[in-house]
């Protein structure tokens, strides 16, 4: 059986290292502060917001949630942006996916100050990740989160052969970077590559990231090959699983996360972690 890549626990252990940084911040009188806006009243949005809220609360941050009506015009979420930009309690800002067709959402992600882009999707902090530039700046927090739990369980990357399912600026894109930045040779798959198998049968890593309900079997992965599964769908019962048929590869790969309990709760222990990243960041700049 597979090494399980046990995110709920390594999660557990970097929120604790983040409440104790969030107490050292507050014994100099400064309490970290994010700040998630929501549009309309998508029911996953909200519980994904609660779910942060209240992890927030619980390690000791300033949490703010803006909720705003999916009738609210461009101008006015960009004012709304601006507002947060300029706020020294606010040290993050996250805007909540989906955003409301009428809104372009590139323009309302550009928007948020790269200072304080807790998600790492502006161009100047996607910038600085695929330049590899050293210095201090935030990455997109499922890509960053999956690789802690990868260096959490001494999985070498340089010199290995990954394959990155996916290539939306939330997951795979950052996550090939990362990877590439390594030191791992990277390939991106996505809806319009033939014939997945012929590139995740010779990968020593596989991350998939497509909502694709067994995408991947025990014939399209090699013996002693990694998997994380960021995947997220309803199988047949009703039950949440990922992309990969868990139970057909667990006995051939060397390791793999499981779904639920693995990505997941490392996406938001990394946005806590990031938030406290860009409070201390900011102090060091002189802000």
């Amino acid at each position: 059986m597979a090494i399980l890549l046990d995110g709920k626990k390594t999660a557990s252990e970097l929120n604790e290292t983040t409440r104790k940084r969030i107490l050292k911040l507050k014994q100099c009188g400064i309490v970290p502060g994010l700040a998630v806006v929501i549009v309309g009243e998508d029911q996953a949005s909200q519980r994904y917001v609660r779910n942060k809220h209240k992890l927030a609360l619980k390690l000791g941050m300033n949490s703010v949630i803006k909720e705003v009506p999916a009738s609210i015009t461009e101008a006015q979420l960009l004012a709304l942006i601006t507002e947060l930009n300029q706020d020294t309690t606010i040290q993050a800002i996250l805007v909540q996916d989906p955003l409301p067709k009428h809104i372009n959402e590139q323009r309302i992600m550009q928007s948020i100050s790269s200072t304080k882009d807790v998600d790492g999707f502006t161009a100047v902090n996607v910038g600085q990740l695929y330049l590899n530039l050293t210095g201090n700046y935030p990455v997109a927090c499922t890509p960053k989160g999956i690789m802690t739990l990868l260096e959490k369980y001494d999985i070498f990357l340089r010199g290995k052969k990954a394959v990155v399912i996916g290539r939306s600026a939330i997951v795979g894109k950052p996550m090939a970077a990362l990877l590439v930045n390594a030191g791992a040779s990277v390939s991106i798959l996505h809806r319009y590559t033939t014939e997945i198998a012929e590139y995740t049968r010779d990968a020593d890593l596989i991350i998939s990231a497509t909502g694709v309900l067994r995408l991947l079997g025990a014939e399209a992965v090699k013996p002693g090959a990694v998997i994380v599964d960021v995947g997220q769908n309803l199988d047949e019962t009703g039950h949440l699983v990922g992309d990969v048929d868990f139970n057909a590869v667990k006995d051939k790969v060397a390791a793999i996360t499981p779904v639920p309990g693995g990505v997941g709760p490392m996406t938001i222990a990394t946005l806590m972690q990031q938030t406290v990243d860009l409070t201390e960041w900011g102090l060091a700049n002189g802000k």
